[in-house]
């Protein structure tokens, strides 16, 4: 600071000025030397202070205050105690008696004995100041402006807290607060809305499954899309059983095949009809019902995969017998029977029939087996297949689930079963289709075969490909010699004892109702080449050779034959 004084003293005279004191801020206070005429005294501002002010005032004084030479003490009179002069200008007033005021400068040395008087219109270049030195920064921005002598008091507001920061701290945490409260809900209504979509997402996924379960979704089903739904249901995986029942008693077999499907959880009972055309081991073409007869359980079996395009497991021979056993085993089964059942024990016409027709009817074993092996005269053969099946699904729902107890039951039965079938897989097969069948989850479906025991479009589509998920392969029709069946003898029952002699024989056996009753019966072919097939025929049926001629016949036929008066079933 002395660099700086040193400066300003060169440029303005060093006989202008003279060192007075310092301020409150510890700055050099200049004014002019005492050569001038008239001296302002910035500092008489004091004396009116310490007279209004502490000790040593005087209520009745009238002295007027010059202007302070920076501005300070232009003010109201400060409160408090009294003034303090460091720089010692004030006037030497007060009440008598009392001593001369401190003077720590040794102003009263310098030859001031008095207040100076005050000049009127004193120029503002003449005022103490200092040379070359900043002043405050507000003298700095604004040296226009009228300099104040700012207090303690004056600054409260930096010690008091405000009344109102409160409420501006809780209008901010509202303020956060609502915010959050916003970004929360935002964040609720796009979880609810993801939420939302994956659970439509899930029902429709549900319902397209269910659909396709059904078979009821568009282009898988068999009526939109036979390629497709083999497809589906080729990849599907299955288990397969065949079950003959043999009628130990009245003869003849019945044939279904038991399918346990793992990937749908569904089961399935298929009839197979007798007159199914079948390849023998030899090559030729045959009968289910002839296979069963002739080629035995491995020889049906693999002739039953080549038509259906199956992958069957095993074959499960039933005797009459062993039926009525399981029957009983399971204890009685519950049917909807669709006929009356006579007693084939009774010795008299009009007795009480073994099974009533009805819904609901409780079977036993011996029941159970009449019922299904029998076949009312002139009856189609696909009656009897219906009521074996009825009888099977039945024995399913009594069957228990449990495999261990299936198996045991199996094994009271003391049957031989076929190698490729022991007791414990039969039982844990069965125990599988029963808790499918206790569910409502097992149906029955009857295969339908042409006349000529061929398999038609329908069939492959709505139960071979569907139920067994393979493809039918019918055996050439022209490989085996067709012989459509009339019954002209008056006894309805003649019609089922020439399909089993035909199919027995290797022909194929179909249907052509019933005609007026004749004496004589006839064989009649349309083509030469079937005049050896037609007099085979003849000779299977037990007619004599007359009774082969050629004329027209059936389209679908290699050769027709009306059965008279002279047909005797026990010839054949």
């Amino acid at each position: 600071m002395n660099d700086r004084y040193d400066a300003g003293a060169a440029d303005h005279g060093a006989d202008q000025y003279e060192l007075v004191g310092y301020d409150e801020y510890g700055r050099p206070v200049y004014r002019q030397a005492p050569t001038q005429q008239q001296t302002y005294d910035p500092y008489a501002q004091q004396q009116h202070q310490q007279q209004h002010q502490g000790y040593g005032y005087d209520p009745y004084a009238q002295t007027e205050q010059p202007p302070s030479a920076y501005g300070y003490g232009t003010g109201e009179p400060a409160s408090g105690y009294g003034s303090y002069d460091p720089y010692g200008t004030a006037p030497q007033q007060g009440r008598p008696g009392q001593g001369a005021p401190h003077d720590p400068y040794g102003q009263a040395a310098a030859g001031a004995t008095g207040p100076q008087p005050r000049v009127a219109e004193q120029p503002a270049q003449q005022t103490a100041h200092i040379p070359q030195q900043a002043g405050p920064a507000h003298d700095r921005d604004t040296p226009d402006e009228p300099q104040r002598d700012y207090h303690t008091e004056q600054f409260a507001f930096v010690e008091e807290p405000d009344a109102n920061s409160e409420d501006v701290i809780d209008w901010l945490k509202f303020t956060e607060n609502r915010t959050e409260r916003r970004e929360e809900a935002r964040r609720r209504a796009r979880s609810r809305i993801v939420a939302l979509t994956v659970v439509l997402a899930l029902v429709a996924a549900g319902g397209v499954g269910w659909l396709w379960y059904a078979g009821k979704l568009p282009g898988l089903s068999s009526e939109d899309s036979k390629t497709g739904t083999a497809t589906a249901a080729g990849a599907q995986k299955r288990d397969v059983i065949v079950v003959h029942l043999h009628d130990i008693k009245g003869g003849g077999t019945s044939t279904a095949l038991l399918v346990d499907n793992t990937t749908t959880q569904r089961g399935a009972t298929v009839l197979l009809p007798n007159s199914l055309a079948l390849t023998s081991d030899d090559g030729t073409t045959t009968t289910l019902a002839k296979s069963v007869e002739d080629d035995g359980s491995d020889g049906t079996r693999d002739a039953l995969d080549t038509v259906l395009g199956t992958d069957i497991e095993g074959t499960w021979r039933l005797d009459s017998p062993y039926l009525q056993n399981l029957v009983d085993l399971v204890g009685n089964i519950d049917v909807d029977t669709d006929t009356d059942v006579p007693d084939p024990a009774a010795k008299k016409k009009g007795e009480a029939p073994l099974v009533n027709k009805g819904q609901d009817q409780t079977l036993s074993g011996k029941m159970a087996v009449a019922y299904a092996t029998y076949r009312a005269p002139g009856e189609a053969q696909n009656a009897q297949l219906d009521r074996f099946g009825q009888v099977m699904e039945g024995v399913l729902r009594k069957m228990s689930s449990d495999p261990q107890a299936a198996t045991t039951t199996i094994q009271t039965l003391a049957q031989i079963l076929d190698p490729s079938l022991t007791d414990k897989d039969l039982g844990t097969f069965l125990a599988g289709l029963s808790d499918l069948a206790k569910g409502g989850d097992v149906k029955t479906d009857l295969l339908p075969v042409r006349n000529d025991g061929t398999l038609s479009a329908q069939a492959s589509a709505g139960v071979v490909r569907n139920v067994l998920g393979g493809t039918a392969k019918s055996p050439d029709k022209d490989a085996a010699v067709s012989v459509s069946v009339q019954n002209a003898t008056g006894v309805k029952d003649n019609t089922e004892k020439a399909r089993v002699v035909l199919l027995n024989g290797g022909f194929t056996f179909l249907e052509s109702g019933t005609g007026t009753a004749r004496a004589t019966s006839e064989v009649v072919y349309a083509d030469a080449a079937d005049k050896a097939d037609a007099a085979e025929v003849a000779k299977t049926l037990g007619l004599p050779a007359a009774s082969v001629t050629k004329g027209k016949i059936s389209a679908s036929a290699d050769v027709s034959v009306v059965l008279g008066q002279d047909y005797k079933p026990s010839a054949g």
